[in-house]
């Protein structure tokens, strides 16, 4: 028995017309596991636009939210994008008029997840996101299905691919960030404003669905401690190298004692961790579990083809007839998350201080540090290159000084930093970046 299903898709940029050719390219194969796929009936902004389709036959909306409601589609695909507006209206559209919705939009479940959640499980319908974290990768299905034996305790990844990219280049080439960043909008990895990518905006949104999955909590992208790349310089990728680790624009949720803590952040990983090794435009998550320990999922993060994969792998669950709870467990038993505020975090970090060069500075620095409690694994000095120095090798310019911390709170490492700069020891902001240790 074959079953015909009937697709709608609001939204035919490139993801969605990728859709519409990935559905075409597999129909023999889907027809071979009983399934008549077809796209029906599309909606978007622009009919005069060539996207290289074939859309004789298929129905054009212009207002998307009438295709979420018009009879001649069995499920809507929502690839418009953004927490409001047209994408709300299209799947709030769909779930009340009981069916199936299928989207790659991060934003709105980071926003609107619970509520929508809530909206699918009412209509008994089923509200599917594969491609809304990590493009291809099937993390979702990975934590939605694949690991319910497991108490989950931390997941972590690479899930934007335009910062990872920046920083791959930088530590390669010795570039800054604005110039690797000058290039990724020529090669179109970052948007002409890219601040919602590098500012990490985008990899907290994907982090408070990742952290809803594995804990069981309803989503919450406010409680994301968020710092981005763009204050990353190549001496800090250099410093990393030389210590044994890579930087990584990290999102990170962890169960801690008081609750669930989710921060993105620069991150210097072991270069040894199999994260490390991800360059490039490519994105990894980790999950680290009870009995699979950890487990690392690498692939596109990104891109037409990629994305499209995921959102066909979601459209051929829902016309097969699965029906899961959106997060995994029914809306109705997500616990609200309990938040870890970033000045409790603990663990190691890596502090670099721009330093006025003259005696004592390390040994003040240094003497800040242990009023807090705070041990030092190491403290590197390093002169600027090709600058004339006096007979004790001082130069008189601003030198950085990088520390090396233990385990210590976030907290007392801030407090710290704000005393050694009211010691007037600094010469520019420090820069802090938090060490993930496997």
């Amino acid at each position: 028995m074959t079953v015909s299903f009937r697709l709608g898709i609001a939204g035919l940029g490139t993801v969605g017309a990728s859709v519409v050719r990935m559905v075409e390219r597999r129909r023999a194969a889907f027809n071979a596991a009983g399934l008549d796929l077809r796209v029906t009936a599309v909606s978007s902004r622009d009919r005069t636009r060539d996207r290289g389709l074939d859309l004789a036959g298929i129905e054009w909306f212009d207002d998307p939210v009438a295709l979420a409601r018009s009879g001649s589609v069995d499920c809507v695909v929502e690839l418009i994008g953004g927490a409001e507006g047209p994408a709300k209206a299209v799947v709030e559209a769909a779930l009340d008029a009981g069916k199936p919705v299928v989207t790659a939009n991060k934003a709105l479940l980071a926003r609107h997840g619970a509520a929508l959640a809530t909206r699918a499980e009412d209509k008994g319908v089923a509200l599917a996101f594969e491609a809304a974290v990590a493009g291809g990768i099937p993390v979702i299905k990975t934590l939605r299905e694949g690991l319910p034996g497991n108490t989950i305790s931390r997941v972590y990844g690479i899930l934007n691919g335009t910062c990872n990219y920046i920083l791959s280049r930088m530590e390669r080439e010795g570039l800054t960030f604005e110039a690797c960043l000058k290039d990724a909008q020529a090669l179109g990895y970052a948007e002409a404003d890219p601040t919602f990518d590098v500012e990490g905006f985008d990899t907290a949104h994907k982090l408070a669905i990742l952290t809803s999955l594995a804990f069981g909590t309803a989503v919450d992208a406010e409680g994301v401690s968020v710092e981005g790349i763009s204050r990353v310089q190549p001496l800090d990728l250099r410093m990393a190298d030389e210590l044994g680790y890579r930087i990584k624009l990290l999102g990170v949720a962890q169960a801690a004692e008081a609750g669930i803590e989710q921060r993105v952040h620069p991150t210097m990983v072991p270069k040894s961790s199999a994260i490390a090794q991800v360059m490039g435009v490519t994105n990894a998550v980790t999950i680290d579990a009870d009995a699979v320990g950890e487990l690392t999922l690498i692939g596109p993060g990104a891109g037409g083809e990629a994305t499209a994969s995921a959102v066909v792998a979601d459209i051929a669950d829902v016309a097969r007839g699965v029906i899961r709870p959106t997060f995994g467990i029914p809306a109705a038993a997500m616990r609200p998350s309990e938040r870890v505020e970033m000045q409790r975090h603990e663990g190691g970090y890596y502090i670099r201080l721009t330093v006025h060069d003259r005696p004592g500075v390390a040994a003040g620095v240094a003497q800040r540090m242990a009023e807090r409690e705070i041990s030092l694994e190491s403290i590197l000095q390093r002169r600027i290159e090709g600058a004339e120095t006096d007979p004790h090798g001082r130069s008189g310019r601003p030198v950085p000084l990088v520390l090396i911390t233990y385990a210590a709170t976030e907290g007392n490492i801030r407090d710290a930093l704000d005393a050694i700069g009211a010691d007037g020891l600094l010469a520019e902001p420090p820069q802090v970046i938090r060490i993930e240790r496997e």
